[in-house]
């Protein structure tokens, strides 16, 4: 009898739940497309690949993870991002005034628009950063700074758009 109640009230809890998935997103069930175009790159201090990078993560990560068709246009939802900010500043300083850590800073504007329940629309900037060692430049650690930037930009991101978090 115990066996049944416990089946029957995780049954229940799942049906109840129309709008859950088991990948953590709130999508309601008549939202089917979405569109993400290229992210622009805003930033004064230039990254040519960068853009590309988000670009393809943030469609990979909504390919993966939501059952929306990603169109070119007029998408249920829309997720327009641009680069705002690609900095590197010192962030630990030496007793000789020296740097001894560099911290490089991407910054992303947001705007996600939901065409059905616009009051899941997210206007925010994000901003994610990497600390390097300033003995090494920034042309050396660059492209592996900036894919770990950009998988923290994604999630943040994912979470705060469909996830709601």
């Amino acid at each position: 009898m115990k066996r049944f109640l416990l089946i029957a009230a995780l049954a229940m809890a799942v049906v109840s739940c129309g709008i859950y998935s088991f990948t953590g997103t709130s999508i309601q069930p008549d939202v089917k497309t979405i569109t993400i175009p290229y992210v622009e790159y805003k930033a004064p201090r230039v990254n040519p690949s960068l853009s590309n990078d988000l670009t393809e993560a943030l469609q990979e990560k909504f390919r993966k993870l939501t059952r929306l068709e990603q169109v070119d246009v007029d998408g249920d939802l829309e997720l327009v991002c641009e680069i705002t900010g690609y900095d590197v500043r010192a962030t630990a300083v030496t007793a000789n005034e020296v740097a001894a850590q560099n911290r490089l800073t991407v910054t992303v504007k947001v705007a996600f628009s939901n065409k059905k329940y616009p009051e899941d629309d997210v206007n925010k900037s994000f901003s994610a950063y990497e600390d390097f060692d300033s003995a090494q430049s920034l042309d050396a650690v660059e492209a592996g700074l900036c894919e770990t930037i950009v998988e923290k930009l994604v999630e943040d991101i994912f979470n705060a758009t469909v996830a709601q978090w």
